[in-house]
């Protein structure tokens, strides 16, 4: 059987439209997002659908996690970093830079690779995997695992026939051509249009899920035309596999996300964007957050990942407890697939993971201040349980203030609060919650704080600046 993280998402229903979405105890005029349609009989892997963006983690460091942390938190699936063969360098980019489609990389070997992947599927996680596939390396050298390369040059997989014409850089990103066809910071541009690197390509993914890869996030996709893509992919030995695409849509270019859906899902950049807009603004306005994007069942959305934490585009860890904030509503709300992103600290935008070397990284550690170890905040795993508990229900109760405190349901099932401000609020909610005492897990990992429902829905509680509440039958006290 396929896995798939949006199984429950892909297989049911028409989106119904915001204007007719059941509400309760709202505004008249307001609008509210329609239900997520109820699970499928296939389930998806695991406890859930949240995926986790394991940036530059080894092999074994995944795997280890996997076991003890991931998969009892309840995520549904790891992204790792492309696991084929790249250019050497201390930096986090060369590992999108491939030099041969062997699965030897910086983060491990074949055999840890493939370790990797059944230790998580023991732990009931997935694994989808980076994969680069619009370019090969710039320059000349020798890859990590000593594959030599050049100019045109890939012995044993593409010659200079393989390579677009055009040979220059891309300069104009509203000229489709330029940015299919041309190179990007002088990759060297693969000509998808042809079937033996359709074939190649084809080949490669299927030698992962051979390994059990359960899908792929295909990076840099705007690059490759929409329909060599849908051609590579029914190249595969199972065309059904789960695919989502990297499109950086932006306003005014040719190429947007929604072309690529005829082969997986999108990213939905503008999510993310509008995350940092919002937490630097007025979050009231989150209620609309799914209007003018994707169709929510078709959206890969996140808080930021290793491009947009850099570049400035999204928020990132150094936002403090606001990142934490937008990731508690990531997990809590009904739009899309949700990626939560774990990486490391960084000053140098170009800098490799702690410890990278030319041709190793050495396997993360959490808790010595480098790694980010989002997987293991309190507020991340309780929001992970809160996300699969809730699954399938709508939003309830929406109520805020006018600016930055906002609260709201999920159907009979949860319930959270939302306090983008700097003073603590304390102040009296209702829910649409059985009575009874339940588990803030946001607050606590060991149900230490609770928070006490009436035979009326409501409770009392004092919510601190900058901070959140978020309750669920699945955690009662």
């Amino acid at each position: 059987m396929t896995r798939h993280p949006n199984v429950p998402r892909r297989l049911l229903a028409t989106l119904t439209t915001f204007a007719t979405a059941l509400t309760l105890g709202l505004v008249a005029t307001a609008a509210t997002p329609a239900a997520e349609p109820a699970r499928a009989a296939t389930p998806v892997h695991g406890d859930g659908d949240v995926i986790l963006n394991m940036f530059q983690w080894t092999w074994d460091s995944v795997a280890a996690e996997c076991t003890n942390v991931v998969g009892p938190a309840g995520f549904g699936y790891v992204q790792v970093s492309p696991p084929m063969e790249h250019v050497r360098g201390t930096q986090w980019w060369t590992s999108y830079q491939p030099v041969s489609y062997q699965i030897e990389s910086k983060l491990g070997t074949r055999a840890e690779f493939a370790n990797m992947v059944a230790t998580c599927d023991a732990a009931g996680v997935g694994v989808i995997a980076d994969a680069v596939v619009n370019h090969m390396a710039a320059g000349s050298g020798t890859g990590v695992a000593g594959s030599t390369y050049g100019q045109d040059s890939f012995p044993g997989t593409y010659s200079a026939a393989d390579f677009n014409d055009c040979r220059t850089n891309i300069s104009d990103y509203t000229n489709r051509y330029e940015v299919q066809n041309c190179r990007l910071v002088s990759l060297q541009d693969l000509r998808t249009g042809s079937g033996y690197v359709r074939g190649r390509i084809a080949d490669y993914l299927d030698d992962l899920v051979s390994l059990g890869v359960d899908g792929f996030r295909i990076d840099a996709s705007k690059h490759i035309p929409a329909s060599d893509l849908e051609a590579i992919k029914a190249q595969m030995s199972n065309p059904n596999v789960f695919w989502v695409h990297e499109v950086i849509g932006s306003g005014g270019e040719p190429i947007q996300p929604s072309e690529y859906l005829g082969s997986g899902d999108s990213h939905e950049f503008n999510y993310a964007r509008q995350l940092k807009s919002d937490f630097d603004g007025q979050i009231k306005n989150l209620r609309f957050i799914g209007d003018g994007k994707l169709p929510y069942n078709r959206a890969g959305v996140f808080v930021d990942n290793h491009d947009t934490e850099r570049n400035g585009e999204t928020m990132n860890y150094k936002w403090g407890a606001k990142y934490v904030l937008a990731n508690t509503f990531l997990l809590s709300w009904p739009y899309g697939s949700p990626t939560v992103y774990s990486g490391y600290e960084f000053s140098n935008n170009d800098a490799g993971a702690p410890g990278a070397t030319e041709t190793t990284v050495p396997d993360a550690t959490c808790g010595a201040g480098q790694w980010t170890c989002t997987q293991r905040w309190t507020e991340i795993r309780g929001m992970v349980g809160f996300h699969n508990a809730v699954s399938g229900t709508e939003v309830t109760n929406w109520w805020d203030d006018g600016g930055n405190l906002i609260t709201y349901g999920r159907g009979n099932r949860g319930y959270v609060v939302l306090n983008n401000t700097a003073s603590t609020v304390q102040r009296s909610f209702q829910t649409s919650l059985p009575a009874g005492t339940y588990c803030d897990v946001v607050a606590s990992s060991n149900c230490s704080v609770t928070r006490t429902v009436d035979g009326n829905g409501w409770f009392t509680a004092s919510i601190p600046a900058y901070g959140a509440l978020a309750i669920h039958v699945g955690a009662l006290g």
